[in-house]
């Protein structure tokens, strides 16, 4: 089997919903990471064998196709867009490893992007199109059927707490436990990215970074549901983002005498009730970790995706993560979570770590997504 090298991989500060990237499209938000390889690695572009982008919220179409054609990559260049929502990103890299394992290509770039900004309105189409049936909007796609359950994220993050009786204060100590991680450790973040120009300015930071808030703050915020443990301080924000890597074969780090950072490892995807979704990366890192025949001791890093505090401190309990490995430099409550953008921005930050990391992250609908790294050099 051939190996799988993550040569670089970087991301745009992330924005808000409806704030610095408010009017720009998925295509725009990775044209700078695009324009960042193009120039670090011109050698590479033109003999690029595929491009594979994770989107959740877009507007279809095939968004990958888009974004190389707007990036300026020659024609010639064939792009595909992949949706495992929340891991979409991280998907598409480890879609790209294995292409490499297999022998069907050489080089790869691969990411997600998202712009919860610029999501398009859906409705749902109405039975006939002779009655009276009022027009129905949706924010949400359908993950389960009902009689299974197809709670929101929020419900499905009071469900995690409650089914494994994580209280408020374990939440919110995460959070803050987050917060000062991501401040001590702001360095990293703009290494791990490239700035944008947005309206002559550039950024170099994620907006509305949450690195300043009290833990006694944390404690005053009400509930999001009646009666629940989830709130706006211990669950991630909506935001926009992209991330993209850059994945050869050991035949290219040759060729090309590259420096790569990761050596791919392997992934693996698992299901879990939807109605605890959150819980989803347990299964997929027991199921990665029982076929590479190591434990959790063996790992030196872990990069978790943080979409409620909730889900972070029951997975790691189920899976003993240690404190000390998890989120070293902070997570996504205080930088955000784009969505389809955040597996891959999982990978930008495993490439800053040394060892072991492994990435993992909860899906909608109840799945985990792990995949296991190892640094280079």
């Amino acid at each position: 089997m051939n190996i799988a090298y993550i040569v670089d991989c970087k991301r745009i500060p992330t924005g808000l919903l409806g704030g610095r990237y408010q009017n720009m499209e998925p295509e725009q938000l990775l044209k700078p990471l695009f324009d960042y390889f193009i120039a670090s690695y011109p050698e590479l572009t033109a003999q690029t064998d595929d491009v594979i982008i994770g989107n959740t919220v877009g507007p279809g179409g095939n968004i990958a196709r888009l974004s190389l054609l707007y990036a300026g990559l020659p024609a010639h260049i064939p792009g595909v867009t992949v949706d495992r929502q929340c891991g979409s990103g991280l998907e598409a890299v480890n879609q790209a490893c294995r292409l490499v394992q297999s022998g069907a290509g050489d080089i790869y770039f691969a990411g997600g992007v998202e712009s919860v900004s610029r999501a398009p309105w859906k409705m749902m189409k109405p039975k006939t199109l002779y009655g009276s049936e009022p027009l129905s909007f949706y924010t949400k796609a359908r993950f389960a059927p009902s009689d299974i359950g197809d709670p929101t994220m929020i419900e499905a993050a009071e469900n995690v707490a409650q089914t494994y009786n994580v209280s408020r204060e374990a939440q919110d100590h995460y959070a803050f436990l987050s917060y000062q991680r991501a401040a001590l450790n702001s360095r990293l973040m703009v290494e791990e990215s490239i700035p944008v120009k947005v309206n002559g300015e550039w950024q170099t930071h994620d907006e509305g970074l949450r690195s300043d808030i009290a833990q006694v703050k944390l404690a005053r915020y009400k509930p999001l549901l009646p009666g629940g443990t989830v709130t706006i301080g211990n669950a991630c924000r909506l935001n926009d983002g992209a991330a993209l890597a850059l994945v050869v074969s050991e035949k290219v780090v040759n060729a090309f005498g590259l420096q790569p950072k990761l050596k791919f490892i392997d992934s693996a995807a698992a299901g879990v009730s939807p109605n605890v979704a959150g819980i989803g990366p347990v299964a997929s890192t027991e199921k990665l970790l029982g076929r590479l025949q190591l434990t959790i001791n063996d790992i030196n890093y872990v990069e978790f995706n943080e979409a409620f505090a909730s889900q972070v401190v029951a997975s790691c309990s189920k899976l003993g993560i240690k404190d000390n490995k998890l989120n070293v430099s902070g997570g996504a409550l205080a930088f955000g979570h784009p969505y389809a953008a955040s597996g891959a921005m999982l990978v930008a930050r495993s490439c800053q770590r040394h060892g072991r990391i492994l990435a993992a992250i909860g899906i909608g609908g109840g799945q985990g997504i792990s995949t296991l790294f190892e640094s280079v050099g």
